[in-house]
Parts: C-alpha cells; sequence; structure tokens
C-alpha cells in the first residue's frame, strides 16, 4: 500500500439518539445517528410512528372531507 493516501483508522463511539453507545473502528470520530439496532423496529419488533412534517393528520383531514362528501352523497339520494 502506498504510504499516505489512506485516511487513519482508529476506534470511535457511535451514539445513537436512543443514548445507546456502540464502540466500532472507523475513520471519523464520534458518530451520532438517529436510530440503531436497539431502537430500529426491524430488530426490536416494536413498531414506532415518526410523523414527518404532520402527514398522517394530512392524510386524516384529506380523509375526513372525502368521507364526508361521500356521506352527503349517500343522503341526497332518494
Amino acid at each position: 500500500m502506498k504510504q499516505g493516501i489512506h485516511p487513519e483508522y482508529s476506534q470511535t463511539t457511535i451514539t445513537c439518539a436512543c443514548g445507546n453507545v456502540i464502540e466500532a473502528g472507523s475513520t471519523k470520530k464520534d458518530i451520532r445517528v438517529e436510530i440503531c439496532s436497539e431502537c430500529h423496529p426491524f430488530f426490536t419488533g416494536k413498531q414506532k410512528l415518526v410523523d414527518t412534517a404532520g402527514r398522517v393528520e394530512r392524510f386524516r383531514s384529506k380523509y375526513a372531507k372525502f368521507q364526508k362528501e361521500k356521506e352527503k352523497k349517500e343522503n341526497a339520494k332518494p
């Protein structure tokens, strides 16, 4: 291998938003992540609803409008 062209590989700590700390080797120092194997639903078996920018509320409001229109049409028919 050529000298001086490869990044320095060292021990680092990976910190998750849930508080889990993992020691690993990396070329970066002190990595912070949002989700890890301790809190990810695939590994834990628990479903976590992460609502990004109110998408669930927006869907519910659209669906509620649709339901109201549908009920009006059904009630208008003799």
